[in-house]
């Protein structure tokens, strides 16, 4: 059933088998093959001095940008801000917010400092520029430069400086591109090809979202060739100029899981890429991306190198990366293909350019460890070696050499002393050290400029990560010309420095698996890039499907079962994955029994105990990973990345409510019983995080799991008796809507747990009101989910971040993107590209590898989905839809679809699946439409894709929305990383995942303030308020002080304006922070109890209703603003804080009111202002400008 891997060559398996090498290992292999004699060692260093030593001198003359790079290196706050300027300000069509993102990064700028740092009169200028700027665009513009200035700015404000920095960011465009097209790259190259210099061109863009991309980049790389070609003059491979291409440019689809299309659709054309090169005799290079598509690669040259049209073509290159831990293995690997094929190849040395992505990617999903080392002394001693490989391969392969690194540019040159090689460098940054080695008066080697063509708005993405790479502190580039860097620790022997490391890694960087510290281990993801990983996950899953599936209840009871019914498989109804047996709803009663029986014994196993058994159950699910894959695929339509994401997410959930229960928890108390009805979208995930949580809390468990997904679930729960949870701890409740309604219904229920529709969720919590106790109810809901993407943004990140938000898990997450709305000025491009890479998904099986979308849950999800969609049709101004594959009827699919509404007026309800709305809005409109989008009433998630950071924040403080991302994509939160849950008619809190659920599902002393980064503030006008009213109020002594205890601790004790850094994957900037009720119902109490909850409630910002007959009532003038009287208080309340029980009647009041669940509090003790704030995790893509710049900037460590 899945088919997804390839079978391969032992050099193959050999290149796989290193992706993720243990570092030391590695390193200690690298450093016996890089060995260099005392003699070349001596030498290398005599030539490096010499070349360091000349380039200083000579630095004056230099053009001038490795001095701005010095000057503004990513150690500075303006040089990240120069680099996000630089990024963003050439792709902004409108003026104001070009005028915007201007004065949110130049005017907190210390410019002054960079003045007249530099010999360069380039540097001088752009600093200069920059200072004047920076002080037109500060708050007090104009203060401290006099008359004159100040007339500028009000003449020419803006405008003036919007034409000085696009004017200094044209001329680094210069410094960093040959030419905007390739006939005026040719005539600029010619100066320097006199000295001896050659140049690879490369056609300058992003990696292509649609086809019509990919076939526009594709004709460049055709035009430039000709054009190069041309002006060879049949010079030959060696001696002429040449070509580099970029693979993700002419496909949109260039990755490993899209195998087959790349295969039929890439190579043909590539071929015909390379017969022109071989009509014109020039070199067309591969160029080297990222490390999950390098095998893909590979594939492509084995096709391309056996090809009898191409043989004799000496032209074919590929670009190898020292830093990934595969190189040795790939060159071992392209020079036997090179022999088997009688093929001379070129092949590229580079050091690599994606190490701060890689590492991020690996830590983001949990895998073994990096592709690339994490010492940059690794990677030079890794380059030496792959050198040396290459250098003993004359007779099939032509080493070309790119590096800026004076003493890696040495130690080649010495090994090299005979053979046939060239070196290479990047333009506009390594000449200044390559002027001392080309031409004959020289050392006589030529050099090959790779040499960027384009128009300055496709230079952005290439141009910050060239400024990232060479800002780095580490960085060569930076540390020539740093006078403060010694020329002895310039051309220090990299084989020296990794024999003192070990080949340890960087301290700084822990695997991916200790992201979270010692503490918590980070679940294991599995990377389907790796042939090897896709080769046993295949035989396991599919081991796994022989194996018969009879989901029945797992009771403490001998209550018979319902008879069995067949599970098919949402994509294949002839598919039957296995049986499920339901618990009928009548023997409920007993099974509850059965729970309450056992309160005392497991309340009686200490909570360390009982987090062993979760860790347990984590260590369990990650052995089964490919059978529980198997049935999130077969079951619940899950794609195979969907399936490794929904294990995952379980097993942080085990380990992070075990840590909880160690700590937050272990002095608490557990409620009793509780009842966890969970949903089918995420029927592993979801259903665990609510069974662990309440079992981390000392609870029995009743777990009823959605109908649609009880394979999983049974499945799950056989693994957590297995752990050590006993069967009469975690009873299984498989059953219809019947089942959970007589759970809800059973007044010896302590807690509910639910995940679904607000409709139920609405209906549980009347059932539960009707009760006279005050059982524990945490509803997490649906969302009617926004993202707002300004002008600023990055078009093709946002095309990626929304087909992800919107269309993954074929939109069945209650986080997905549901409205887009884009400023109008980008709004045209955006949606055009969102319409054609939305073409480039595939619909499918979700067995299948390449399949992006599988189908939704059943037939009546399917229903609902395209009535909606039928509807909308009739409404919406413009709509896009892509195809369904053959055989579709056979499965329950819904074809993607996007609808361009006139307003948000014509959405009136969450719509669960592929379906994304986008509006239009205005630049001068983003509050009236952060208005629209809370007056829905939902409030999970929020995307937000602006470089404006004061933007960013003006959004952040505005919106309703529990979880809000900036710069990225808006689903797959993480456990413990980005807690997850929202308000209003999302739900009712805390997250799950965060450090209040525990304690919501338990009793005991008042909540644990969370550690924070940034202390809660008091409002200080209110607590002024409360302490001339205490003076006024009439107590006795001993209440007074009571009173002046309670005030002294509310000035402390509140989350208000409080923040808390969450860990997480470097490049990611994760937080907590917390919102507080405006007003709450306080209900009960005495005079001095009820004074003592207004002071917490108003320290915290909250004001406090009451009845006309409550005690504080005849205090409200002297109370401002904080005390309100109402004959209705509970009418449109979100919160009510009872000091004593409410009766019946208003519960039930409550209870029925239409929209947001309200939430009671019962506090007989005295308010604890802590579990009234809704929390609000906010996790920034730091890299969104094009790099990490904090992570580059490292130091070695």
């Amino acid at each position: 059933m899945f088919d997804f891997s390839h079978s391969q060559s032992a050099l193959r398996d050999a290149v796989t088998a290193a992706y993720r090498r243990d570092e030391a290992e590695a390193v200690a292999d690298m450093l016996v093959q890089a060995q260099m004699s005392a003699d070349e060692k001596a030498a290398a260093e005599k030539l490096a001095r010499r070349l360091v030593t000349q380039v200083r001198a000579g630095r004056s003359k230099a053009s001038g940008v490795d001095a701005l790079m010095h000057e503004f290196s990513l150690s500075s706050e303006e040089g990240v801000a120069l680099m996000c300027l630089a990024e963003a300000l050439l792709r902004i069509p409108d003026n104001a917010t070009r005028n915007k993102l201007i004065q949110d990064k130049l005017s907190g700028g210390n410019w002054q400092s960079h003045l007249n740092h530099s010999p360069s009169l380039f540097v001088n200028a752009a600093a200069w520029g920059l200072l004047i700027t920076g002080k037109l665009t500060a708050a007090n513009s104009g203060q401290n430069l006099g008359s004159a200035l100040t007339r500028v700015v009000g003449k020419g404000g803006e405008p003036l400086i919007r034409k000085g920095v696009d004017y200094a960011m044209r001329l680094l465009g210069k410094q960093f591109v040959t030419g905007q097209t390739i006939e005026e790259a040719l005539k600029n190259g010619k100066e320097r090809e006199k000295s001896g210099y050659r140049f690879s061109f490369d056609m300058l863009g992003e990696a292509a979202m649609t086809q019509a991309d990919a076939d526009r980049y594709y004709q460049d790389y055709v035009h430039a060739i000709h054009a190069i070609g041309k002006d060879a003059a049949g010079a030959g491979v060696y001696e002429g100029n040449g070509i580099s291409v970029k693979l993700s440019a002419i496909h949109p689809r260039y990755v490993r899981a899209q195998h087959e299309r790349v295969m039929a659709e890439l190579l043909p054309r590539l071929k015909d890429l390379f017969l022109l090169a071989k009509q014109y005799d020039i070199g067309l290079n591969i160029d080297a991306e990222e490390a999950n598509r390098l095998e893909l690669s590979l594939d492509l040259m084995e096709a391309l190198v056996s090809d009898p049209d191409l043989a004799g073509f000496n032209g074919i290159g590929f670009v190898v990366q020292a830093y990934q831990k595969r190189c040795p293995f790939v060159i071992d690997y392209l020079v036997d293909l090179a022999r088997r094929n009688k093929q001379k190849l070129m092949i590229r040395l580079v050091k690599g350019a994606y190490w701060d992505s890689e590492v991020k990617w690996a830590q983001v999903d949990g895998l073994e460890g990096y592709p690339v080392y994490t010492r940059k002394v690794h990677t030079d001693v890794s380059y030496l070696a792959c050198a040396r490989k290459l250098l003993a391969a004359q007779d099939a392969v032509f080493p070309q050499f790119a590096t800026h690194n004076a003493y890696t540019l040495a130690a080649i040159y010495q090994m090299g002393l005979g053979k046939d090689f060239e070196h290479q460098c990047l333009h506009g940054m390594g000449e200044t050290l390559y002027d001392q080695v080309v031409g004959e008066q020289n050392l006589g080697r030529r050099c090959r400029i790779y040499a960027p063509v384009g128009t300055h708005e496709t230079l952005l993405a290439y141009l910050v990560r060239r400024l990232l790479e060479n800002g780095a502190n580490s960085s060569f580039v930076n540390q020539i010309v740093d006078e403060n860097v010694s020329i002895d620790d310039l051309v220090q022997c990299p084989l020296d420095a990794a024999a003192h490391t070990q080949g340890k890694m960087h301290a700084a960087l822990p695997l991916p698996r200790h992201l979270y510290g010692k503490g918590r281990l980070n679940a294991k993801g599995l990377d389907l890039s790796n042939e090897a990983v896709l080769e046993q996950l295949e035989v396991q899953m599919n081991a796994a499907v022989q194996q018969t599936y009879a989901a029945a209840p797992l009771l403490a009871t001998d209550a018979q079962a319902a008879a069995a019914q067949a599970v098919r498989n949402p994509a294949d109804f002839s598919d039957i994955v296995g049986t499920a047996a339901f618990v009928r709803a009548e023997d409920v009663a007993e099974i509850v029994a059965a729970a309450k029986s056992v309160e005392a014994s497991w309340a009686a196993v200490t909570p360390f105990e009982r987090a062993e058994i979760l860790r347990n159950v984590a260590l369990r699910f990650e052995a089964n990973m490919a059978e529980l894959m198997m049935l999130a695929v077969r079951e619940a339509g899950k794609t195979l990345q969907n399936a490794i994401a929904e294990v995952r997410e379980a097993v942080d959930f085990c380990r992070y409510y075990a840590d909880e229960a160690e700590t937050t928890c272990a002095a608490r108390a557990p409620l009793g019983t509780v009842a966890a009805i969970s949903p089918w979208n995420f029927p592993l995930a979801i259903f665990t995080g609510e069974v662990t949580a309440a079992l981390a809390a000392g609870n029995v468990v009743l777990a009823k799991p959605a109908e649609q997904t009880t394979l999983i679930a049974h499945f799950a729960v056989r693994l957590m008796h297995e752990a050590g949870v006993p069967r009469n701890v975690l009873q299984l409740l498989p059953g219809a809507g019947d089942v959970g309604a007589a759970l809800t219904q059973d007044a010896r229920i302590n807690g509910v747990i639910f995940t679904g529709s607000t409709e139920v969720a609405q209906l549980i919590n009347r059932n539960l009101a009707a009760r006279e106790d005050s059982p524990v109810l945490i509803a997490e809901t649906g969302g009617m989910n926004a993202m707002i993407v300004d002008s600023t943004a990055l078009a093709e990140q946002v095309c990626a971040d929304v087909l992800n938000s919107a269309f993954d898990s074929a939109g069945q997450r209650c986080s997905a993107l549901r409205v887009l709305c884009v400023q109008e000025e980008v709004a045209d491009h955006m949606i055009a590209m969102i319409k054609g890479a939305m073409d480039e998904w595939r619909v499918g099986n979700p067995a299948l590898l390449n399949t992006d979308i599988g189908p939704v849950i059943d037939a009546e999800a399917q229903q609902n989905l395209l009535a909606h969609i039928e509807k909308m049709k009739s409404v919406a101004r413009a709509h896009h839809e892509i195809a369904l594959p053959e055989g579709a009827e056979q499965g329950t699919f819904v074809a993607p679809v996007l609808f361009e509404l006139n307003n948000l007026d014509e959405l009136q309800r969450e719509v669960f699946g592929p379906v994304l709305h986008v509006v239009r809005y205005a630049a001068g409109a983003l509050d009236e439409l952060i208005d629209q989008i809370n007056a829905k009433g939902f409030a999970l998630t929020h995307g937000i894709h602006s470089r404006i950071d004061s933007t960013v924040a003006h959004i952040c403080r505005r919106i309703e929305a529990g979880n809000v991302y900036v710069n990225r994509n808006i689903v797959g939160a993480v456990v413990g990383v980005q807690p997850f849950g929202g308000h209003g008619l999302s739900g009712t809190g805390p997250k799950a995942g965060g450090s209040f659920y525990l304690q919501r599902l338990s009793a005991g002393a008042p909540w644990q303030m969370p550690p924070l980064s940034k202390t809660g503030e008091a409002d200080d006008a209110a607590l002024q308020t409360m302490a001339s009213l205490l003076a006024q109020m009439g107590f006795g002594h001993d209440a007074k002080v009571r009173l002046a205890a309670v005030l002294g601790e509310s000035r402390v004790h509140t989350l208000r304006q409080a923040e808390m850094p969450l860990p997480g994957p470097t490049g990611e900037r994760n937080s907590l922070s917390w919102h507080a009720p405006q007003r709450v119902w306080l209900y009960g109490g005495d005079l001095e109890t009820a004074f003592a909850a207004l002071i917490r409630l108003a320290a915290s910002g909250i004001r406090v209703q009451v009845l006309p007959v409550h005690p504080l009532a005849i205090w409200q003038e002297h109370a401002g603003q904080w005390l309100e009287v109402s004959e209705t208080p509970f009418a449109g309340a979100s919160h009510v804080v009872a000091l004593e029980n409410l009766p019946a009647n208003i519960k039930t009041q409550l209870s029925a009111q239409r929209g947001a669940l309200v939430k009671v509090l019962l506090m007989p003790d005295g308010v604890d202002v802590l579990p009234l704030f809704d929390e609000i995790s906010r996790s920034v893509n730091t890299t969104a400008a094009g790099g990490n710049a904090s992570l580059m900037a490292m130091a070695e460590g």
